[in-house]
């Protein structure tokens, strides 16, 4: 059953995140400006345009939003852009769960202790407490979309 949620969960962030990248997210819907970040998030669309970039060492970032959700305590989006030839952090390890979805270019993920090569349309699953980094070994910035959560702490 938790494995079908997270299926699931993971199905409609991949599709809302597509239409993001595309800009084509309902006009009708409401936006993330001006939402309450300690409330439960509800029906939201996160329009590409719209989110702060902040620029950093390692290329820029987009936060989407960082917030608790119906089922799970916290439900953190952002889209990263890593300039050629760098790596995003150090080889780590986080409790919560997370998908990373490449939108352009060339990188290389270090995932169950192997470097993979990973471009654009590639999913990567970083499971709970694995070992995980990410570089970029392109010529180009790549952008990315990552899309992490961690679990509920009354259910277990």
């Amino acid at each position: 059953m938790k494995l079908e949620i997270c299926s699931i969960a993971a199905a409609v962030l991949l599709t809302a995140v597509s239409a993001v990248a595309q800009n084509k997210a309902p006009e009708a819907a409401p936006t993330a400006v001006g939402v309450d970040k300690t409330s439960i998030l509800g029906p939201t669309v996160f329009k590409f345009d719209q989110l702060p970039v902040t620029k950093n060492a390692t290329g820029e970032v987009r936060s989407v939003v960082k917030q608790p959700t119906a089922t799970v305590d916290q439900l953190e989006m952002h889209i990263t852009t890593l300039n050629p030839g760098q790596t995003s952090h150090p080889a780590h390890r986080h409790v919560n769960e997370e998908l990373i979805i490449m939108d352009s270019g060339e990188c290389e993920t270090l995932s169950d202790g192997k470097w993979i090569k990973v471009t654009k349309g590639d999913i990567i699953f970083n499971a709970s407490n694995s070992l995980h980094q990410f570089r970029n070994v392109g010529k180009t910035p790549a952008q990315y979309h990552v899309i992490n959560w961690s679990p509920n702490k009354d259910k277990k």
